[in-house]
């Protein structure tokens, strides 16, 4: 057909038969025969809080709110820092979830390890909100609500991977992703803001040892259907290339057990890294081998695995730890925790001869199946030197392949995002270094740099269709847990802490006249962690004198506020001290009248 012709054919007032059903109008009837196209509504924006999991590994919590509906995802507890001193736990602080309980509509669970669901059970002690998760993220969530007395009371409800569940006006999908747990999951929050997706802890693994290959069809769709922001964890995002199958493990384990024909196998893993621990009973097996767990984590999550059919284990095969001593060491595998050189772990009791039931020595094939989280390379470190100076063989970091990530790198980072293809990307779950190597992946694949937001714990942000922008942060922080008490530990504690470690104590005691506050007996010196008595009397002498000084001078000129008194006490003698020794030990006066 010719330009003229075509042109004819579009050109008229109407043209009712042009066998396709379509009308089409000249532009200058235009106003009159098409109604004014309204313009489009703006969507409501959904605000994203960060409670932990940036600029730290571990303690990950993050809470979406869009339109008076909060949702959370995860909440998890971290490993206490090195100057923590006494410290078991790290906790997020829940101070701004309370502020907003009543809006809370639930929590969805991305996978069970500790640092997504290890603060869980401090939470529901204070609220009761429902919490959704997949089968064995329930179970293993159930079996610590246990020892916490909270499981009848919680609300826990068991999605599988490709369900969805709605929590007020926000519908979150679970998205199937491997990782070194099964039933882990990416989320999906349908809002009416748009599709914010979160990507969980993840790696792509064409031959998992478990499950199924992560669902990149459905990150496609969404991919396609539009996707609002991208939070994508960034663990790995500072290591090129792929990370490497599971199937690695299962051929390094099997040359392993070849290897140490005649000895007895330690295996030192995650708690809840089933997989592993699977690999670890199928090479078992092949070799005859009787296998026992060490360490009350690890029984526990491999008792909830096996029940909800997780953990295969062949008939007759697993021995309580008791009875190690009624098979010879080729006879044995033993799987423990401690993977992370944890003081009060099973492998560090094992290394330090502090654990009940087994002793390690010349005979014993040790494997620590795990690479050190950052920050734990020295204490990792100080099991490996112990468990040779006992004679053992340890394979450890870097040997041999008995151990691959559970996350993502950056090749594999970059094909997710690609596949998302959001207007917005957050780099979440780890380090500084972390966060912004994962952002300059995305700069490398086209994203705006105005559109990425990389954050810190207690920021807040508000994202709409036409903006990205900071709010005012929210409460948030380190919550210590120590034995049994929850937040009674803080800074100032731990400072004390700090400086009775590194100096010692000085305690003061003396008694005063209860009329004229001169010095009755005393004052008596007691020396902790400072200096050995016995070797140092002149310079406790020294003290004693200055001490008796200020207390004489005080009642001569009438002071009685025994604060001024303390204060001056611990002012001088720590001078004192500090001219004579070059150590400033902490000073407690103790006075008391008579």
């Amino acid at each position: 057909m010719s330009d003229n012709k075509t042109r004819k054919r579009f050109t008229g007032r109407r043209n009712t038969n042009t066998g396709s059903g379509k009308k089409y109008y000249n532009a200058k009837n235009s106003k009159n025969n098409i109604k004014k196209k309204q313009p489009d509504k703006l969507k409501p924006s959904i605000k994203v809080a960060f409670l932990g999991g940036l600029n730290e590994i571990g303690k990950n919590i993050t809470l979406f709110e869009c339109e008076g509906d909060i949702v959370l995802l995860d909440c998890g507890m971290a490993f206490p820092d090195g100057d923590m001193l006494g410290v078991d736990l790290v906790i997020p602080d829940f101070s701004y979830i309370e502020q907003n309980i009543d809006r809370v509509k639930g929590m969805v669970v991305t996978h069970g390890h500790e640092d997504h669901i290890g603060g869980i059970p401090f939470l529901l002690s204070k609220m009761n909100i429902p919490i959704y998760g997949t089968p064995l993220t329930i179970g293993l969530l159930s079996n610590k609500l246990k020892e916490h007395s909270l499981f009848n009371s919680a609300k826990l409800n068991v999605v599988k991977a490709g369900g969805r569940v709605k929590l007020g006006c926000i519908e979150a999908e679970f998205i199937h992703v491997n990782h070194s747990i099964p039933d882990s999951c990416a989320i999906a929050l349908h809002t009416p803001a748009g599709v914010v997706v979160h990507s969980g802890d993840f790696k792509i693994d064409c031959t998992p040892f478990m499950g199924d290959m992560i669902d990149l069809h459905s990150f496609a769709r969404l991919g396609t259907e539009g996707v609002l922001a991208f939070l994508c964890e960034s663990t790995n995002a500072d290591r090129p290339g792929y990370t490497a199958t599971e199937q690695t493990v299962t051929s390094s384990l099997d040359m392993l057990f070849r290897d140490a024909v005649n000895s007895r196998i330690i295996i030192a893993t995650f708690a809840s890294n089933v997989n592993r621990v699977q690999q670890i009973i199928d090479c078992a097996e092949k070799y005859n081998r009787k296998v026992a767990f060490s360490g009350r984590s690890m029984v526990n999550y491999m008792k909830v695995a096996e029940e909800l059919g997780y953990l295969k284990v062949p008939k007759n095969m697993i021995i309580d730890i008791d009875m190690l001593s009624r098979y010879t060491p080729e006879q044995i595998v033993l799987i423990t925790t401690g993977s992370q050189g944890e003081p009060m772990s099973a492998l560090s009791r094992m290394a330090y001869s502090d654990h009940r039931k087994v002793v390690v020595g010349e005979g014993d094939f040790i494997i620590i199946s795990a690479n050190p989280i950052p920050g734990n390379e020295k204490t990792v470190g100080n099991v490996v030197d112990e468990l040779l100076k006992r004679g053992c063989k340890v394979i450890y970091e870097g040997m041999y392949d008995v151990h691959v990530s559970g996350h993502a790198c950056q090749e594999e980072l970059k094909i997710l995002q690609k596949l998302v293809n959001a207007k917005y990307f957050i780099p979440v779950h780890g380090e500084q270094k972390h966060l912004r190597k994962n952002a300059e992946l995305a700069l490398s694949l086209g994203v705006d740099k105005k559109n990425i937001y990389i954050g810190d714990i207690g920021s807040q942000i508000e994202i709409n269709e036409k903006y990205i922008k900071e709010l005012p942060p929210v409460a948030s922080g380190k919550v210590f847990v120590d034995g049994l008490g929850v937040g009674d530990v803080g800074s100032i504690v731990l400072r004390d802490r700090k400086h009775l470690a590194q100096d010692g104590l000085i305690i003061i005691v003396a008694s005063l006249d209860v009329y004229d506050g001169h010095v009755i007996s005393g004052p008596d010196i007691v020396s902790r962690g400072f200096v050995y008595v016995r070797e140092s009397e002149e310079l406790l002498d020294g003290i004693r004198e200055r001490a008796l000084a200020i207390l004489e001078d005080c009642a001569d000129n009438n002071i009685k506020e025994w604060g001024t008194i303390k204060s001056r006490i611990k002012d001088d003698v720590s001078k004192m001290i500090g001219q004579k020794t070059g150590r400033f030990p902490m000073i407690l006066p103790i006075l008391q009248e008579v």
